[in-house]
């Protein structure tokens, strides 16, 4: 587990261009991935996370070249997901630039590619992403789903991160489809619910809306704390959110912005 709290920008990409909906619909353009991850690089981001939403829905790989660009702008960890299906996948992806990869409907529909990536690139590299939705039909009462949140799939939340968890993934992004883009603050019990069960570093996601909800995630469990809407508006600066971390009695990397 990291000591120090991430604070973690998020791009979610469609057609080459930074979106952002709530609970995952009516997506609409927020800018250029390049320049926003520039300006979160010298806003002082721990790390970055790029998500291609529609290339599972569309069946096609990651946009390449989105990624090496974003990449040659920012010295920071650079963590992509989005229409990986094998390990060559992660492969062409480390070549153009991304130290992890988020691996999400293509691990449900066949979770030894979990393995198969853990085994040749290292549980490091390996970040289990997780759209969850509540749910009355799971133990758990959270269940996850696929396809950028569009199609709800039969697996316990819990049970399925456990799992990943033991064929290699080295992390866990939770993204709480049910917060996502409310700016309501964070699921604090599905975060909590994951750290219960997690021996990997959990990764907070849906639903910041000030800088005062990132605390509360990390008290719950989280190891960092990533948002979209909130800096991608400029709402917020990710100094904002350190500050209120900081201020919160809670470690984080000091990082100086840059003008």
């Amino acid at each position: 587990m990291s000591l120090a709290a991430r604070v973690i920008p998020c791009l979610d990409v469609a057609g080459g261009r930074v979106v952002k909906g709530v609970n995952f619909e009516n997506l609409r353009d927020m800018g250029d991935p390049v320049e926003l991850a520039r300006v979160y690089f010298a806003q002082g981001a721990d790390e970055l996370t790029f998500l291609d939403v529609t290339a599972t829905v569309d069946e096609r790989a990651t946009t390449y070249d989105v990624v090496r660009r974003t990449a040659e702008q920012v010295f920071i960890p650079l963590t992509v997901g989005g229409g990986i299906r094998s390990a060559d996948d992660v492969a062409r992806l480390q070549g153009v630039g991304a130290d992890k990869v988020g691996v999400n409907s293509a691990a449900i529909a066949r979770p030894a590619l979990v393995d198969e990536i853990a085994d040749r690139f290292g549980a490091q590299v390996l970040v289990l992403s997780l759209d969850v939705k509540r749910s009355p039909s799971t133990a758990s009462g959270f269940v996850v789903t696929t396809h950028g949140g569009r199609t709800e799939t039969a697996l316990d939340a819990l049970e399925w991160a456990r799992e990943a968890i033991e064929r290699g993934a080295g992390e866990l992004l939770v993204n709480s489809i049910d917060a996502d883009g409310t700016k309501a603050g964070f699921d604090l019990e599905l975060v909590g619910l994951m750290r219960e069960i997690a021996s990997v570093p959990v990764i907070a996601s849906g639903g910041a809306g000030r800088a005062e909800d990132f605390a509360p995630a990390i008290h719950a469990g989280a190891d960092a704390v990533l948002a979209a809407s909130v800096f991608h508006s400029g709402q917020l600066t990710v100094g904002d959110v350190k500050r209120a971390l900081a201020a919160d009695g809670i470690e984080i990397r000091e990082t100086e912005e840059q003008p």
